[in-house]
């Protein structure tokens, strides 16, 4: 790619509307001037007078017209000042063939209509008037030559009047087409630069749309409203001057904010305030027009509104409408622009609120997986800190050294407890462990957490923690421990075993943990993967649920002689 560009660094002229337009001309003006030469050719009476000059400058504009074509299609980039010069060149060459055929009333007299097509092609309007003025002043000059100087007796008054005004006409109606074009270039070139960055606040999402509306649609004032289904109450936002007003109403105000029979419409109306305004509007047979009051009439009189175009907002999770206030002679264009303004919104506003939408479902999450840590860890330790305080309660008068000793187990579990929700807070913290830090991080806390199963449960626990080539987050560091920890408890507390052995390693961009012991395994008996214990609800549903939600997969293979757990965990996921 860096070679491409090196080799062409210009634009390629298909893709630059100068370009495209020069080819055109260059291919027109050979057409032109062959056919024009064959005409000649073809009938000898023309051009009349100074027939030999006439037949060179036409072979000579041929010859010319094919070199300009062969530069202007080779061209690599724009022409700039080459474009003007040929300009300018072309009118002086059409001046002289008609002035050495026939003058004023030279068939040549079209050559001048294709300089302001050109013109028009080249640099819209403004070239559009200057090239009808030149192209004006060397007519009326011949006509003048014609007339008082040489006294042609072929000059026709009437024809020389009819084809200065039909050039002006042409060169008016040109002019048009110039204005109509270059705004249109305009419109598509603000529908392109809407912001791309979404802003986190509602306010400043709202007045950045309007005022880039109003750019757009060439309106002074900009009003939305509009309604959300979880939030009753209509929202009204003016931009206007610079400034944007906010206002809330209450449930069902300003309702209808258009009349009935138009709701499902865009619609213009240049003047609300006629006794019966016009109404132009969309339908699906295309565009029609009505006559009746289009608004509310509370909404018009509150905002002053006399000119309006009034387009239908419809997005996800919320309705309303866009008003482009005050803007004197709306067409259908503006309809079309305008529906199309509309969309814009609606998709920035479905976006705003989508994100919001995934913040919330994002603290949800979070707050479930906090309270999920919080059962499997601390919830569980205090179950048997809880446990052993009773048991030393009662020993307390038969037996006070063993009651000290599960006192102590007490203080040592707290202690433990406590350093892990030192590590559940450091997790929250923004500064991130290397891995190596992460991987020694984690193989103290599974070994404190060996230690504590067999004082406290009397489960020995073995562990068998491999090195991981590409390292670990410290949210899946988080994610792992959790994992073991729950299944270490259920072991203890539930299957009867007096060991365990828990293996990690990576494979296969996973992390695989195993924990088997040699219980007596789970009501159930065989081999089930995570789809099997889903379907059947098996297994531990909270252990089952946290595994599901880092998007790995848990299987659980049970027998009289023991149970094995078998996780796997991706390493590239996103926060893990």
């Amino acid at each position: 790619m860096a070679e491409s560009r090196r080799d062409s660094p210009l634009i390629d002229p298909q893709y630059s509307p100068q370009s495209r337009a020069e080819r055109l001309i260059a291919t027109a003006r050979v057409v032109l001037a062959a056919f024009s030469f064959l005409a000649v050719w073809l009938d000898p009476s023309e051009p009349g007078r100074y027939v030999p000059t006439a037949y060179a400058l036409l072979a000579v504009y041929v010859g010319y017209a094919l070199l300009v074509a062969f530069l202007v299609w080779r061209a690599t980039a724009p022409l700039g000042r080459q474009a003007f010069v040929m300009h300018a060149f072309d009118l002086a060459v059409f001046a002289l063939f008609m002035f050495f055929t026939q003058g004023p009333t030279s068939p040549f007299f079209v050559f001048f209509v294709f300089s302001l097509v050109c013109a028009t092609l080249r640099w819209q309007w403004r070239g559009t008037l200057w090239t009808a003025g030149a192209a004006l002043a060397l007519y009326l000059g011949m006509g003048a030559y014609a007339a008082k100087v040489v006294g042609d007796p072929a000059f026709e008054l009437n024809r020389f009047i009819m084809r200065s005004v039909y050039l002006a006409v042409v060169a008016i109606l040109l002019a048009y087409l110039g204005v109509y074009e270059e705004r249109r270039r305009g419109e598509i070139g603000r529908l392109a630069t809407w912001p791309p960055v979404v802003p986190r606040e509602v306010r400043l999402l709202v007045r950045e749309m309007l005022e880039h509306a109003a750019g757009i649609l060439g309106a002074p004032r900009v009003l939305m409203a509009w309604e959300e289904p979880e939030e009753p109450g209509l929202r009204l936002a003016c931009w206007s001057g610079g400034e944007l007003r906010w206002s809330r109403e209450s449930p069902g105000a300003l309702q209808p904010l258009v009349a009935e029979p138009l709701a499902g419409t865009d619609l213009l109306c240049r003047d609300i305030r006629a006794p019966r305004p016009a109404v132009f509007h969309t339908s699906d047979q295309g565009f029609r027009r009505c006559q009746g009051r289009p608004l509310h009439p509370d909404l018009a009189a509150r905002f002053g509104v006399g000119a309006v175009l009034a387009l239908r907002l419809k997005g996800e999770g919320f309705e309303g409408r866009l008003f482009a206030l005050d803007k004197a002679g709306m067409t259908s264009d503006d309809l079309v622009l305008g529906g199309i303004v509309a969309r814009q919104v609606v998709a920035r506003l479905d976006r705003f609120y989508l994100l919001q939408r995934l913040q919330q479902a994002a603290a949800t999450e979070e707050r479930v997986r906090l309270a999920r840590d919080l059962h499997d860890g601390v919830l569980q330790s205090l179950t048997g800190a809880a446990l052993q305080l009773e048991t030393a309660s009662h020993l307390l008068e038969e037996d006070p050294g063993e009651a000290r000793q599960r006192l102590a187990e007490v203080q040592r579990l707290i202690a433990a407890e406590q350093r892990d929700l030192r590590s559940f807070v450091q997790q929250l913290k923004p500064a991130p462990l290397a891995p190596l830090e992460v991987e020694a991080s984690l193989m103290a806390r599974l070994k404190e957490l060996a230690h504590r199963m067999e004082r406290q449960w009397g489960l020995h626990v073995t562990l068998d923690v491999r090195p991981i080539d590409r390292g670990i987050s410290e949210g899946l560091s988080h994610e792992i421990y959790h994992a073991v920890h729950e299944a270490l408890i259920n072991t203890a507390r539930h299957a009867g075993a007096s060991t365990g052995r828990v293996e990690i390693a990576g494979r296969d961009d996973q992390v695989r943990i195993t924990v088997a012991d040699d219980g007596h395994g789970f009501p159930f008996h065989g081999r089930y993967d995570h789809a099997a214990l889903t379907a059947l609800r098996l297994g531990p549903v909270s252990l089952r649920e946290r595994v599901a939600a880092l998007g790995g997969a848990l299987a659980i293979d049970s027998s009289e002689a023991g149970a094995r757990l078998e996780i796997g965990l991706p390493l590239g996921r996103p926060g893990a």
